[in-house]
């Protein structure tokens, strides 16, 4: 099935995900793409972004499918690698992605990270894997990324000087959307 469709997962306490961040740039961009829609949607229990929500929320109210790329950031990573271990899709683009609580009580409660994850099921279930992720994060250990990268066989992005990627555009992003239009 054809890409039709960019779902974008904002990380948690994004507060209005269209003023927060690359979402609403990003949102716009890829907008401007023939033959392509985006939503972008203040998500439900933002601040734990607990699994048990937010997945029947991708499914049910932003109709994650095959024709659909996920872009997750950072909680929204996780999301969507949770997701894509049950649900197929077109692809997954993962933004400052990575593999533990980091012994923080919120992301432990999230749900996310009380199992191992299926790294196999995962590729299985998802034509193709992008993961943008830079080395001087404040939060993540390039540690957990790298092993994302590993148990995905992802097309990484690796940088040096991008953190977590607060910015306000992303045009690498677009850049990367543009080229999975392409690849079928």
């Amino acid at each position: 099935m054809p890409l039709k469709k960019v779902v974008i997962v904002p990380g948690n306490g994004a507060g209005d995900v269209e003023h927060c961040n690359w979402y609403g740039w990003v949102h716009k961009q890829i907008n401007k793409i023939p033959g392509l829609s985006c939503q972008l949607k203040n998500m439900p229990d933002p601040v734990t972004a607990r699994e048990s929500i937010w997945l029947p929320f991708m499914e049910k109210d932003l109709l994650c499918d095959e024709e659909t790329v996920i872009i997750g950031h950072s909680s929204g990573a996780a999301a969507a690698m949770r997701y894509a271990e049950t649900h197929n899709v077109f692809g997954i683009i993962l933004v400052g992605a990575y593999t533990s609580d980091l012994g923080d009580e919120n992301e432990r409660e999230s749900g996310y990270f009380s199992r191992p994850w299926e790294w196999d099921k995962i590729r299985a279930n998802v034509k193709h894997i992008v993961q943008f992720g830079s080395t001087d994060d404040p939060f993540l250990p390039w540690e957990e990324q790298q092993e994302v990268a590993d148990g995905l066989k992802a097309e990484l992005h690796k940088y040096t000087d991008r953190g977590h990627f607060q910015n306000t555009h992303f045009p690498e992003l677009i850049d990367s959307v543009r080229k999975l239009t392409k690849a079928g």
